[in-house]
């Protein structure tokens, strides 16, 4: 089953549109965006789509990618019947400004980089490039236009190893990162494009804010992904015990997508020009090994370990607690709807018919 044709994603993308208060920032508004198929940006334009629809928003999206054919595949159900939501073709390390499409936006969103801790090994100059180049080309497009707004989604990884039994890591808060090795592309990545929307801002005057995202979760989920999460679930999904590629003693931060994407809305529209906002929801820091044993449970199955091969290795977070503070989001208006357990429920229930 197509992910739109279940009824409760789509009563989930509903709730979604109603929640978020201040759809008169986006009234006749043209939004660029990057990473529009990756499990966030797929749920924030279906969203807007939506509110497109309930709301009679007319709010135009732009999305930049690489292959026309998955993002019509995912789109369908909008790009039949509206003529809002359309896709460009771009390599994020090149160039965007020559497409009049891409000009003249009001909000410039860059979300798409690598995610997956095989893609970190195997593409590490394409984790490196698409996060450092791409928010360049992106901010470039910012430029194009007075007054336009940019938004960064940054991870929690920029934070790196948790040396200092910080409780939880708040936006002026550094833990460690070796830069010498092959997995600190990612994190160090996010770092240079942080670094990025400051010397934009201060040198073209462009609004900048950085949202920090913790390890996230939900039905947009790709099946090819290759994160601990994405892997429990597929395990679950097929009644098989849930593997652990470690002792499972890692303490991270999660959230749900629905959470993810309004907070993503607060940050865009609330969130002070050249600030970083931490998103996070403590009722959803868990240990690794609880999160496998909570799926277990569900599923009826068992926690077995299975240690990664040298391949596998490279690409894995050495945090051992990656905990972040969201006070700061929280202050401009946001705060998380869903516990764990009720995001993991609905997730399973949508994939049970998708995947």
């Amino acid at each position: 089953m197509e992910l739109w044709n279940h009824q409760q994603y789509r009563d989930m993308v509903a709730r979604s549109v109603e929640r978020f208060e201040k759809w008169n920032k986006f009234f006749n508004k043209k939004i660029v965006l990057s990473g529009g198929t990756g499990m966030i940006l797929s749920y924030l334009i279906d969203v807007i789509m939506q509110a497109n629809v309930q709301l009679r928003q007319n709010i135009e999206i732009i999305s930049i990618g690489r292959n026309e054919n998955a993002f019509n595949e995912r789109f369908s159900h909008w790009i039949c019947n509206q003529t809002t939501l359309r896709f460009v073709q771009g390599d994020m390390s090149h160039s965007l400004s020559s497409n009049e499409l891409l000009h003249n936006a009001d909000y410039i969103i860059h979300g798409a980089s690598t995610t997956h801790p095989k893609d970190y090994a195997q593409y590490p100059i394409s984790t490196i490039m698409t996060n450092v180049m791409g928010t360049k080309n992106m901010l470039d497009l910012a430029g194009a236009k007075k007054g336009s707004r940019f938004l960064l989604m940054s991870s929690v990884e920029v934070y790196g190893d948790n040396r200092n039994g910080i409780a939880a890591f708040t936006e002026n808060d550094c833990g460690y990162i070796n830069c010498n090795t092959l997995r600190a592309g990612y994190p160090e990545g996010k770092r240079v494009s942080e670094a990025l929307c400051q010397a934009y801002r201060a040198e073209r005057g462009i609004e900048t804010v950085i949202l920090r995202i913790p390890r996230s979760y939900g039905p947009t989920l790709k099946q090819s992904d290759s994160k601990a999460m994405t892997q429990f679930l597929k395990n679950c999904l097929a009644g098989e015990n849930i593997v652990l590629k470690s002792r499972g003693e890692q303490l991270f931060s999660y959230a749900y997508v629905a959470d993810v994407v309004h907070g993503l809305l607060i940050a865009l529209t609330e969130g002070e020009d050249g600030e970083a906002y931490n998103l996070s929801d403590p009722h959803s820091d868990v240990r690794l090994r609880d999160l496998a044993e909570m799926l277990a449970n569900y599923s009826g199955t068992e926690v077995v370990f299975d240690l990664p091969d040298e391949q596998e290795k490279k690409g894995f977070s050495a945090a051992s607690v990656a905990l972040i503070n969201s006070d700061k989001l929280r202050s401009i208006g946001w705060q998380a709807d869903y516990t764990m357990k009720a995001g993991l429920e609905e997730t399973i229930d949508i994939l049970k018919a998708v995947w």
